[in-house]
């Protein structure tokens, strides 16, 4: 079953590495995800995030630009199994050659430093989606939790006041006249609501998951979910232990494929199975105990049977969703 995957942070995690002294690059590593692996997994199309933390580097916009450099020196490297797709075509066309594709994105909006000219250099770049919030509210928008006594985040509680701002409005409608995916995971309900306001094309919610089934701020409410369905979006399956598991403590979360199945289960009721897709977060989130590589995604796929889903249905949530959203928005 071909997988295309939403959301992953391993750029992320080989810079880091590197920066350690430690020898390691997408062909193969320690971490949850590389060629070798993806391949095992039968991968046609991994997205890659560049997911920077704004309050961590003095030029968020500058590190950005050391981890795209990074993405292309290792597809370079690895031209013989892996290639840059900028939209569908591409994606078609490398698998033909017997290529994986490779999708730049980008988690935090707040790389462009409220400047939409950054936006289209990115675009230039070869960026095709990009998160709008991480964790901070950074000139576009505001993340989805807020603080309990101004320190410690509540993620039991959604941010439904503080959405986009002024610029963030302005910066979505640049990103669907450029052909770019906006990305809501990460995003205030509030935030969610005004991307739905202010675009007319399909977006996504990368790496988020129901929240009837886990009451956690990152994941979807029922309404969201419904909306994403009407207006042809997908959200892509989470894999982390603490949006899979309701637990007071997450430290207690204990991410199983059952409860991957069962928001699967619950977006397919809601929205309907087109608004599915798979967005594993992989070397963002501690390691899923029964997903613990992208080399195990058949067991999900068997789940799935399992728990009474057509092919067309598991096809369509593994890569076709993604698929007709990207053939759709990107240009």
């Amino acid at each position: 079953m071909k997988v295309a995957d939403m959301h992953c942070d391993t750029i992320a995690e080989i810079f880091y590495a590197n920066k350690e002294g430690k020898e390691c690059g997408l062909l193969k590593n320690q971490f949850h995800l590389d060629l070798e692996k993806m391949k095992k997994g039968d991968y046609l199309l991994q997205n890659f995030a560049m997911f920077v933390d704004i309050k961590k580097y003095e030029s968020p916009l500058e590190h950005c630009l050391e981890l795209i450099d990074l993405f292309y020196n290792q597809l370079e490297i690895n031209k013989d199994k892996i290639a840059i797709a900028l939209n569908y075509d591409d994606i078609i066309k490398n698998e033909a050659a017997g290529k994986l594709s490779a999708m730049l994105t980008i988690e935090e909006g707040g790389v462009t430093q409220g400047n939409l000219a950054n936006l289209r250099n990115f675009y230039r770049l070869g960026v095709r989606m990009l998160t709008l919030t991480w964790n901070y509210e950074n000139g576009i928008g505001y993340p989805n939790f807020e603080y309990i006594k101004g320190e410690v985040p509540n993620f039991k509680a959604p941010n439904t006041t503080q959405g986009l701002t002024d610029f963030g409005i302005e910066f979505v409608h640049e990103m669907e006249r450029l052909g770019m995916i906006i990305d809501v995971s990460h995003l205030s309900d509030r935030g969610f609501y005004q991307v739905l306001e202010n675009t007319t094309k399909p977006f996504v919610a990368s790496h988020s998951n129901a929240r009837a089934k886990c009451n956690h701020v990152r994941n979807l409410t029922d309404d969201m979910i419904r909306k994403l369905g009407e207006r042809g979006c997908v959200a892509g399956m989470n894999y982390c232990n603490s949006f899979l598991d309701d637990v007071e403590d997450e430290s207690k979360a204990v991410g199983t494929i059952s409860a991957i199945v069962d928001n699967i289960l619950h977006f397919r009721q809601i929205g309907g199975y087109e608004c599915v897709g798979l967005g594993s977060d992989f070397d963002g989130i501690p390691t899923h105990h029964e997903l613990p590589d992208a080399s195990y995604m058949p067991l999900l796929a068997d789940a799935l049977k399992k728990a009474g889903l057509s092919n067309h249905e598991i096809e369509s949530i593994f890569y076709k969703n993604v698929l007709r959203l990207y053939k759709e928005v990107l240009k």
